[in-house]
């Protein structure tokens, strides 16, 4: 599981520059055995209006693209 852990951080460091702009960040909880990736929004993302948006059109999408195993990923805050 480590090395599809730092294939899922790699996907992250793609889009994390944008989450720092805005004042977030991401960070991996977990990958679930059923291959969804816990992830806790950090900073101005926590709670944010638009962090459902923000997580599936950019976060979820982007780690799809590089680890097609995910199946979901979801925020800890928002289960």
């Amino acid at each position: 599981m480590d090395a599809l852990k730092e294939r899922v951080e790699k996907a992250l460091e793609k889009i994390r520059p944008y989450l720092v702009a805005d004042g977030g960040d991401i960070e991996i909880v977990d990958i679930t055995e059923d291959m969804v990736l816990r992830v806790e929004l950090k900073g101005a993302c926590n709670g944010c209006p638009f962090s459902m948006q923000t997580l599936k059109a950019g976060v979820e999408i982007a780690v799809k693209n590089e680890v097609p195993e995910i199946q979901q990923v979801v925020d800890i805050h928002m289960l």
